[in-house]
């Protein structure tokens, strides 16, 4: 329990973790105030027994003998003020304490999921080729919210009920040592059979968070791939294997509080039976003439009064571990290896990059070998080969989303391993083939590349990209939030409005990889407009397959398997026989044919 209270403390924070201590300190003083219900208990008890009932020789030992009890109302005047400082002690402590821990908890979790979001920038693009996007957004969404409501509720009711126990505990033996000791012998059994709870709760909670990862991973899956699943008539099928992530999820839940229901059983009788087993002694002391009459009320009441807070801790200290394992998720991601971004903030003079001898592989698949090439500044470069020969990557290395293996990549005469990422990316700027929009207003989406835009720098960039006209037929104009991914606009439209977005960044480098394949002829010519707005005066590296795309770039890159199979302009290659020239006459043939 305090091994996996430390681990989340520095989870938190150095703030987050000041906040908590504040809080521990406050909830030590919580605990005084509440146990100063003991003493106000025992005065009473005293004073009752003392004018009631006849005394037999042992009152002489209790603890508060020097009252005077002659006086009910004085008496009970001293018991009500002592009651009062308590409750209104506890109740300031523990609205600032309450505050302290929801500011921590809430920060922590607000401030690891922006963590979680910038370490995965600077994380090979590899990880998330190889990972499933499920089990990130469940560590984003699930992982975060689980953690947050345990923090908030379970750290609370675990510290302060561990403090309001122990304080009751330590006054226990002034009043009576033997029944002090019988409190502390249940206190350690009942500690016992909730350390089991725990161990119990650590393969539980793993199993927890792997069912929410699959369950989000499915739900992701069956509504990103709806229109696939209704096109093929696959509802039933994919509806199938997500009603079962669904019940395997709902089971183990269902088994996850039938595991812990034995344990907690097993503490609240543990707690009765040493509350039983207290009174019990209590009784047959003061029938031998060992214990005052008082004293013996007193500690029939103490025996339940103590484990009132450690049997609400016990129910909840099984979900510390499911704390730990969310911490255990989060750092799964923040400790994965990321590239070494801490280079210099560069302002290259030129922009001419160039691959020297460069290797590359994903895992033991080879991808890139040997590749040098020069791209020249202000000139356009066409990558072309076979679908796989590594044009895409070659793209990703340059801009090092990857890291080579071997050799190295310049970008105006430095290493690019040279710029911090952030003055890297300033060089770059990409239209893909498939465009990814953001769920934000029209204008947002055009701004993403530097948000400071005026409203005015916007619309000049849409109207460059040849999007003015259609933004403004939208309901709210530039003011009209877009769904996800751009669903609500045509792949042309979406297209435009990522070139705005590369014509509002203006950098130097622009990457287009395939940016006008799958473009309809109604929009071709509007992407072409803008996409030779986007290029003026730049270094212009495109991935193409169409021959009006490629034939004036300054250069011509062939890749195949990995390697540059030929090099030059379009003229120059149609002159060699090679890879080159096959693919541009089939190009040629397909485009020939007619129904």
């Amino acid at each position: 329990m305090i091994k996996i209270l430390k681990k989340f403390f520095l989870f938190c924070g150095k703030e987050n973790k000041k906040k908590y201590n504040k809080a521990i300190i406050l909830g030590v003083f919580i605990a005084i105030f509440e146990a100063l219900r003991l003493p106000a208990a025992a005065i009473m008890i005293y004073a009752l027994i003392s004018n009631y009932v006849k005394t037999d020789g042992n009152m002489d030992r209790f603890l508060f003998q020097g009252i005077k009890t002659d006086n009910m109302g004085t008496v009970c005047f001293i018991c009500f003020v002592i009651m009062l400082i308590g409750v209104i002690g506890k109740f300031i402590l523990q609205t600032k304490c309450t505050m302290l821990q929801t500011e921590a908890s809430f920060n922590t979790v607000a401030e690891k999921r922006m963590n979680i979001a910038e370490h995965m920038r600077y994380i090979p693009m590899g990880f998330f080729n190889n990972n499933s996007l499920g089990g990130i957004a469940s560590v984003t969404t699930n992982t975060m919210d689980e953690l947050s409501d345990i923090a908030l509720s379970v750290v609370m009711f675990t510290i302060n009920g561990l403090l309001a126990t122990a304080v009751l505990a330590v006054l226990l033996p002034f009043f009576d040592l033997k029944i002090g000791i019988v409190s502390w012998i249940g206190i350690v059994l009942y500690l016992t059979v909730n350390s089991r709870l725990q161990k119990t709760a650590e393969v539980m909670a793993k199993q927890k968070t792997a069912e929410d990862s699959v369950l989000v991973d499915k739900v992701l899956e069956y509504v990103q791939g709806i229109t696939e699943v209704k096109n093929y008539h696959l509802a039933g099928k994919e509806s199938r294997a997500l009603n079962e992530a669904i019940e395997s999820n709902k089971k183990t839940n269902i088994k996850i509080e039938g595991t812990y229901i034995p344990y907690i059983m097993l503490q609240n009788i543990i707690s009765k039976l040493t509350g039983v087993v207290m009174s019990g002694l209590s009784i047959y002391r003061y029938l031998s003439g060992e214990m005052g009459l008082a004293n013996c009320i007193l500690m029939i009441v103490c025996a339940f009064m103590i484990y009132d807070t450690l049997e609400k801790t016990g129910q909840s200290t099984g979900r510390l571990r499911q704390m730990d394992a969310c911490i255990d998720k989060a750092m799964e991601i923040l400790d994965l290896q990321s590239m070494d971004i801490d280079g210099e903030d560069i302002e290259t003079e030129n922009h001419d990059i160039e691959m020297k001898n460069v290797w590359f592989s994903y895992g033991n698949k080879s991808v890139v070998n040997g590749i040098s090439a020069i791209i020249p500044e202000n000139k356009t470069t066409a990558i072309v080969g076979p679908s796989g020969s590594g044009k895409t990557t070659v793209c990703h290395l340059i801009a090092r989303f990857w890291d080579v293996n071997e050799g190295e990549i310049t970008l105006g005469g430095r290493n690019v391993k040279d710029y911090s990422m952030d003055s890297l990316m300033k060089n770059f700027s990409f239209v893909f083939q498939d465009v990814y929009l953001f769920h934000d207003t029209v204008a947002n989406n055009i701004r993403f590349g530097r948000p400071e835009a005026s409203m005015d720098e916007v619309i000049e960039a849409a109207k460059k990209a040849k999007c003015h006209d259609f933004i403004m037929k939208l309901p709210e104009g530039y003011d009209t939030v877009i769904g996800e991914g751009g669903g609500s606009l045509s792949g042309g439209e979406q297209q435009r409005l990522s070139i705005a977005r590369a014509i509002m960044k203006d950098s130097p480098v622009i990457v287009l990889d395939e940016a006008t394949a799958n473009i309809d002829p109604e929009n071709e010519k509007d992407l072409m407009d803008a996409i030779e707005e986007l290029t003026k005066e730049k270094t212009i590296i495109m991935i193409a397959h169409k021959l009006k795309t490629v034939r004036n770039a300054d250069q011509i890159l062939v890749i195949e398997g990995g390697r540059i199979a030929q090099k030059g302009t379009h003229d120059e290659l149609m002159k060699q026989e090679g890879i080159y020239r096959r693919f541009i006459e089939s190009r040629k043939l397909a485009a020939s044919w007619k129904i």
